[in-house]
């Protein structure tokens, strides 16, 4: 009887087509990541080729047949084939993120506005309210009385202006109360429809807990007495007159917060921020493009990315960093700042000071005597150091592989500089007990001058 050829490759091919189509079952509908799996555990696809090729040359060799583990060439096909399938998937996701990250409007035709109104909804004077937009603009202040107002504008993009009436009739906000809480957000033919934007003004009461989420569109709060939480994928946010703590995470866009009364948050990324007034203190934890500006914050300033870790007790002034460089005027309070690659000025600042930076310059200027020690170290840069000349301070200063030059002489200061072109000064100055300053670099001077 004539023995049946096995054929090669199906045992393969199945649990290749299998695998690939749980994947592609994964990735629809639980969100499962193809790219960062493909990266992962692409040599498991090599693996089990090769068990299978052992598999089925043990099983060729046992019916007379070792042929049958030959790598065909629609194996080679099928694999390269579904690889680019799964390429193809991977590209579109990922092009779809960037857009969404880098907030491309991708909206195509005309233009077209229609009012929409919600109906009002009584609610607690101290109600617990999210908001939840999906594409459009949002507005939330405090009104006179204990209910939520809403009215809005649905913005459709569409080569008919009778496709986007039609759209418009079936798009509307509802408010939908949950459990204890409230919900407000767009509702019909708006959800998840990247043609229709949905502005929102709301109007709640003055004693409510609000918290706003946005997945692109600007959002602004105000007159709250209340925490105000916001999270916001894309799109500028503005918060002023608020009397409770704010706490903001978001992803892209400018963030404008000014007179609070309370503690401010912010996380995330994202491009220019200015915080201005604030009774509380400012927490910045994230990575933000643009330049960072703080004035007037009681409670002083945290802030913390890859590159700068700042602690300030006291802003009574003004901070600013950006482009490389980073700006302190009048601290009121202790000044921690482990940076690098940035320039750094610093002004007038009244408690404990301790920096550390690498390839940035240092420049520190007293307008009065410090009273509290200083602490600088650089690298590979040069430190400035300006004080009054009736300063009175205890000093240990090093400078490897440059020069220390001090326009503060006095018998009680000693310095040495080594034949390898180091530099070294100390003593005491001043008529009575100062501060202690110590100052070191390296591949960089350290200039020491008196304050005009």
């Amino acid at each position: 009887m004539a023995r049946l050829r096995p054929r090669s490759g199906s045992t393969f091919s199945g649990l290749l087509l299998v695998t690939i189509g749980v994947l592609l079952l994964l990735h629809n509908y639980q969100g499962v990541d193809l790219g960062r799996v493909l990266v992962h555990w692409w040599p498991l696809f090599l693996i089990v080729w090769g068990l299978v090729k052992l598999y089925e040359r043990a099983a060729g060799s046992r019916s007379g047949d070792p042929g049958t583990a030959r790598v065909s060439a629609g194996e080679v096909f099928l694999v390269l084939g579904l690889l680019a399938l799964v390429g193809i998937v991977v590209g579109v996701e990922r092009t779809k993120d960037l857009i969404d990250k880098k907030g491309i409007n991708v909206d195509i035709g005309d233009a077209h506005s229609f009012d929409l109104d919600a109906a009002s909804k009584a609610v607690p004077s101290n109600a617990r309210i999210t908001v939840r937009g999906t594409h459009g603009d949002i507005t939330v202040r405090t009104g006179d009385s204990s209910e939520i107002r809403v009215s809005g504008t649905a913005k459709i993009h569409s080569w008919s202006e009778s496709d986007a009436e039609k759209l418009a009739k079936k798009t509307s906000i509802e408010i939908v109360q949950n459990g204890d809480g409230y919900e407000i957000r767009p509702a019909g033919a708006a959800e998840n429809n990247s043609k229709i934007a949905v502005d929102m003004d709301i109007s709640v009461p003055l004693k409510a807990t609000v918290s706003v989420r946005n997945e692109r569109g600007d959002i602004s709060v105000s007159d709250m007495s209340t925490p105000v939480t916001i999270n916001s994928k894309n799109g500028d946010i503005e918060v002023r007159d608020t009397g409770g703590d704010v706490s903001i995470d978001a992803s892209r866009g400018d963030i404008t917060v000014s007179d609070t009364k309370g503690d401010v948050k912010i996380s995330g990324s994202g491009g220019e921020i200015a915080i201005s007034s604030a009774t509380g203190g400012l927490t910045l934890n994230g990575e933000f493009v643009g330049p960072i500006r703080a004035d007037k914050v009681a409670k002083g300033v945290r802030f913390l990315s890859r590159r700068s870790d700042l602690t300030l007790t006291q802003l009574a002034g003004h901070m600013e960093t950006g482009s490389g460089n980073l700006t302190i005027t009048d601290a009121s309070g202790n000044l921690t700042l482990r940076t690098n690659r940035n320039d750094i000025s610093i002004e007038n600042v009244t408690g404990k000071l301790r920096l550390e930076n690498r390839d940035g310059n240092i420049s520190v200027r007293f307008s009065t005597p410090p009273k509290e020690d200083i602490e600088i170290t650089n690298t590979s840069a040069p430190i400035s150091l300006s004080l009054p000349s009736n300063s009175s301070f205890e000093i240990l200063a090093d400078c490897h592989s440059s020069d220390i030059d001090s326009e503060f002489e006095a018998s009680t200061l000693t310095k040495t500089t080594a034949s390898s072109g180091d530099s070294h000064l100390e003593g005491k100055y001043g008529p009575s007990r100062g501060p202690k300053i110590t100052l070191k670099t390296s591949y960089g001077s350290i200039a020491i001058t008196k304050t005009s």
